[in-house]
């Protein structure tokens, strides 16, 4: 009898070790069932962005191939303006983030849960970028700076040349101070040595 007693407990530990192992299987493709949906409504959420952007993009000139305005897929669906501007989805899942990579990293250009703002900002970029580029069809080489009147009022303005004059005299300073922080170190260490050649020293 207690053979028997052992088969039934080890089979009652066999089916709850089953039925454990079910319920993780199922409580593991729940969540990946709700990482698929949240992807999904990113990706909703940013083909309503671009239908409300469709005028915009149909008014760039076909000859234009800088902008791509395509809806990548991934872990982070991304609304791509160009190779460098995108709009994704914040963390919340319900902002819309338009970021644009430059040399000194990612700016944020505009962020909010209002699908309205974000779209202005992003056809005033393309607007920026079409004038920026026909300038410099036209020779001129001078970047648009509609963004940084846009919020002081005013235009930053710069003598031509004075920055470059500028920043190598700042850089030849900042040589000089440091070899001689590095003659002074040099000395308070080696005092000793240079006391036998300097006795003053």
């Amino acid at each position: 009898m207690s053979e028997a007693g052992e088969k039934a407990t080890v089979a009652d530990k066999g089916r709850r070790l089953s039925d454990a192992i079910r319920e993780v299987k199922n409580a593991a493709a729940d969540c990946e069932d709700v990482v698929v949906e949240m992807r999904e409504a990113q990706r909703t959420r940013l083909e309503l962005l671009a239908a409300e952007l469709h005028p915009v993009f149909a008014d760039v000139p076909a000859d234009v191939e800088t902008f791509d305005f395509v809806i990548s897929s991934g872990l982070q669906p991304r609304l791509w303006i160009d190779a460098v501007s995108h709009v994704a989805m914040g963390r919340d899942r319900r902002t819309y983030r338009f970021v644009r990579d430059t040399r000194l990293g990612r700016v944020v250009l505009a962020e909010s849960t209002d699908m309205k703002p974000v779209a202005d900002k992003v056809t005033h970029y393309i607007a920026e970028r079409l004038v920026e580029r026909q300038r410099m069809m036209e020779g001129g080489v001078e970047p648009v700076l509609v963004a940084a009147s846009d919020e002081t009022g005013v235009a930053p303005e710069a003598a031509p040349g004075s920055s470059k004059r500028v920043g190598f005299g700042s850089g030849l300073l900042a040589v000089l101070a440091g070899i001689l922080a590095g003659l002074v170190v040099a000395a308070l260490l080696f005092r000793d040595r240079l006391a036998a050649f300097w006795p003053d020293f």
